[in-house]
């Protein structure tokens, strides 16, 4: 779904992280994240990515970077609304073209296992040298 009427965005308006926020509701993995948590994700990230419909700025798809800039890049929060699925290409595509971050070392990203093939022909690949992902959780 590559429309090129379609408006890429790196900052999002107010009523457009209203939509973020109604965005994550639909997904499991961010699912109950607040308005607050919203926004202040949207004035941490070091760069956003966004693609909206013209005239209604309906936001259609999203995703955010946190980067050193030269060795390490991580993606978060690929996200697309069910009605436009297809723009996750056109949205990685523009963070891996993107200035800042085309020469960083490694780019990385999680995702849920069905999505590895999406993000292989991206040049992902699970191959890390051993890495492996851990978590400490807040808790509550």
């Amino acid at each position: 779904m590559d429309t090129p009427d379609l408006i890429d965005i790196d900052r999002l308006t107010d009523s457009q992280a209203g939509m973020l926020h109604a965005l994550y509701q639909d997904e499991w993995w961010t699912r109950g994240r607040t308005i607050e948590e919203t926004l202040t994700l949207l004035r941490r990230a070091d760069h956003l990515f966004g693609v909206c419909e013209p005239g209604t700025g309906r936001l259609l798809a999203f995703a955010r970077v946190l980067t050193d800039g030269v060795f390490k890049a991580f993606v978060f929060d690929v996200i697309v609304a069910k009605d436009s699925r297809g723009l996750g290409s056109r949205l990685m595509r523009r963070i891996l073209e993107h200035p800042d971050l085309r020469e960083v070392k490694h780019v990385e990203l999680a995702c849920p296992p069905e999505l590895e093939t999406f993000y292989e022909r991206l040049g992902f690949t699970t191959d890390v040298g051993g890495i492996r992902l851990m978590r400490r959780a807040r808790r509550a």
